[in-house]
């Protein structure tokens, strides 16, 4: 197995524009409990300065879309999701709104999404750049809200959410970070995103959702509820979320095999980016987060099939449980 070589984190710096991501907008007076019945988060208890994450599930428990929920004022709030999922994900949410005080929109016209990573960032937030994890701020100089999220290799990183025009003003005043480098960060943070290729394939636990605070169990009925308190509490979760690195593309929604059983599937992608290059080169590996039967952990997986590329198991930055199993 070849040697993963990770880029030096204070190598890690600078802004980029998220066009992989969009927004929808909740406005009006039951905006909170309309959201709060429809998703797997504490909506009605959200502080302005907090950031949640939060699944919106089918009946069937399983993830439609993953959003992170930013409140920028007491009426308003604003679902970070997949760009291709939002469609999607805005049409089935606006059929539960009926008689409610909510308005639901795609925010791509007026908002936009932006990546800040390192001390340039650091350095142009000033005092208004949250300390800790999913804690948000207004950045009053730029019309934004500033979510805080997990760093990645020691690397500080906030995602700006704000005006189209102070976006695009906010690219330019900063050190250009590919793309592709911040997709990777997020794949090594351990957070989930759901793309097209996996909707209605997860319920939460599966891709470690209530392990990230994604998942609030005492706040009453939504969607896919007792699928997914079922999973926690009678000991059924059967599969987990890792970090595996490879020498060949990866991509989500590709099946992942065990070498202890050959015959079929152990797991799916569920996020993967091109591991960045020190030297600026076209990269040769690649991370993934990936859905796997945990049971078979110490076996070797491969990509596509049981004779694919050879797959390793990298380290998530926090502790998965893996329970027991009856299998």
């Amino acid at each position: 197995m070849q040697d993963f070589h990770f880029p030096d984190p204070k190598a890690l710096n600078g802004a980029v524009a998220l066009s992989h991501l969009g927004i929808i907008s909740a406005e009006g007076a039951d905006a909170a409990s309309f959201l709060h019945g429809q998703l797997s988060q504490d909506v009605t208890g959200q502080a302005p300065h907090q950031a949640r994450l939060a699944a919106f599930c089918s009946a069937k428990g399983r993830m439609l879309a993953s959003f992170i929920v930013v409140k920028p004022l007491p009426e308003t709030f604003w679902l970070v999701t997949d760009a291709q999922v939002l469609p999607a994900a805005l049409k089935r949410l606006s059929m539960f709104v009926l008689r409610a005080k909510a308005k639901l929109s795609d925010a791509a016209s007026t908002l936009s999404a932006v990546g800040l990573v390192g001390p340039s960032a650091q350095a142009w937030l000033g005092d208004s750049a949250p300390a800790d994890p999913w804690q948000a701020s207004p950045h009053a100089a730029s019309g934004g809200q500033v979510v805080r999220l997990p760093d990645v290799l020691g690397a500080p990183r906030w995602l700006w959410i704000g005006p189209v025009d102070a976006a695009q003003s906010l690219v330019k005043t900063m050190p250009a970070l590919p793309l592709a480098t911040w997709q990777w960060l997020d794949v090594m943070s351990g957070v989930v995103r759901i793309e097209p290729s996996t909707v209605d394939q997860f319920v939460p636990q599966m891709v470690n959702y209530e392990l990230v605070g994604g998942v609030h169990f005492q706040k009453g009925c939504y969607p896919g509820q007792e699928i997914v308190a079922r999973s926690q509490y009678r000991g059924t979760l059967k599969r987990r979320t890792f970090l595996l690195h490879g020498p060949a593309l990866m991509q989500a929604g590709q099946e992942v095999f065990s070498s202890a059983d050959p015959g079929q599937p152990a797991g799916l992608v569920a996020n993967a980016a091109a591991i960045p290059a020190a030297d600026g080169q076209p990269s040769s590996a690649f991370s993934a987060l990936v859905e796997l039967k945990w049971q078979a952990l110490e076996n070797g997986w491969h990509l596509g099939s049981a004779e694919g590329p050879a797959l390793a198991l990298g380290t998530m930055p926090y502790e998965v449980p893996l329970g027991t199993s009856d299998d």
